[in-house]
């Protein structure tokens, strides 16, 4: 995998940036929640007047082994299934794409099925879907640096467009699995306080996806005894993440990852790299944006969470990022749902600061 040159956004012009909110006719910090995005995005941008352009949002589809020991109430057909419903504008995903402007692109990155032909699907399949990790690696390295290399391609088109914010969605099913033993192994949280009900097990079936879980890290933990001990050394220094090998931390995501997911690191990766704004949606690309920050810390301030969903544990997987969600709507639909909602709210961010007058030219006092 190539190196990404993360440069975090240059802090100098935060103090002109909040001279000209603080400026704009409204009381001081009464737009709340959008007063901070516009810094953020400000920052991103350098500019005291930011712009979004020809919003993307890329769609990343892949199956995952794991799926075959019973970890999710749908079955893998699914995945491929929703793939083709896309290209006919029938999904979630179609309608507020649709509804907010975004330019809509279906990958297929590993689905397990045949979509080579399909008109609207993007064909960049690595594989027929991951391996079960549960016996053995999900991808193997050459995959793993195919996938980065791919979601790194996906960013370029799209910033050759013109564009300068993009979304990113997933469609896999049982890919809540992987991701909540990220969240486990990189975030030093309980396995089984990391697991939720993906797309709808009942309690029987979040036990035996708890037991499949488990019995995975067990077993990759005892093969790879160098990863156990940089993780246990890294949990007795908690405020550091210095002492873990990024070949160990890149082991543990294309061990558990599926390729959509990783995919969607890398173009998470490549956005920050081009000083683009990165929007983040449920569970699952929460779980990319943490695997993602723990190759590049960097990579966090160019990040919009953009939704807290009803998945077990996504409120705590935000903390480790030290992120707040733009909405909590109760979503758990994936395909960057969640995000797209809230892209109205960035918006609105960002007319404030172009389009809001300021008490000088408004002709009004300035009380404070």
């Amino acid at each position: 995998m190539r190196a990404f040159e993360i440069v975090a956004p240059d802090e100098r012009l935060r103090t002109e940036i909040q001279e000209k909110t603080d400026n704009l006719n409204k009381p001081k910090g009464s737009l709340g929640r959008l007063e901070s995005l516009a810094m953020q995005v400000c920052l991103v941008q350098q500019t005291l007047c930011p712009e979004l352009r020809h919003p993307c949002h890329l769609l990343l589809g892949g199956d995952h082994g794991i799926e075959r020991e019973g970890v999710s109430v749908s079955p893998r057909d699914v995945t491929w299934q929703q793939m083709i419903n896309f290209t006919r504008g029938g999904g979630g995903v179609n309608m507020f794409c649709r509804q907010h402007g975004f330019k809509l692109r279906i990958v297929d990155v590993g689905v397990d099925h045949d979509l080579s032909q399909v008109e609207g699907i993007t064909d960049r399949k690595i594989a027929r879907g991951t391996k079960n990790f549960l016996h053995e690696p999900a991808m193997s390295e050459d995959e793993y640096c195919q996938a980065i290399a791919t979601g790194t391609a996906l960013v370029d088109e799209c910033h050759n467009e013109g564009c300068n914010i993009v979304c990113i969605g997933e469609m896999g099913i049982a890919n809540t699995s992987p991701s909540s033993i990220w969240m486990h192994l990189f975030g030093n949280i309980a396995l089984d306080e990391c697991i939720g009900a993906g797309a709808g097990l009942d309690a029987p079936g979040i036990g035996h996806k708890r037991e499949v879980l488990h019995a995975a890290v067990r077993r990759f933990l005892e093969t790879h005894a160098d990863v156990r001990t940089a993780l246990n050394d890294s949990r007795r220094n908690a405020a550091s993440d210095s002492n873990i090998p990024q070949e160990a931390i890149s082991l543990i995501i294309r061990y558990f990852g599926g390729f959509e997911m990783v995919t969607a690191i890398g173009a998470m990766l490549r956005a920050a790299e081009l000083k683009m704004l990165v929007m983040v949606d449920g569970f699952i690309m929460s779980a990319c944006a943490l695997a993602a920050s723990k190759l590049s810390p960097a990579v966090l301030p160019y990040m919009i969470f953009g939704h807290c969903g009803d998945e077990s544990g996504h409120q705590r997987m935000l903390s480790l990022m030290h992120a707040e969600p733009l909405l909590r709507l109760g979503m758990r639909l994936g395909e960057g749902t969640g995000a797209l909602c809230a892209y109205p709210i960035i918006e609105s961010a960002v007319r404030m600061m172009n389009e809001m007058n300021n008490f000088e030219n408004a002709n009004i006092t300035k009380y404070f």
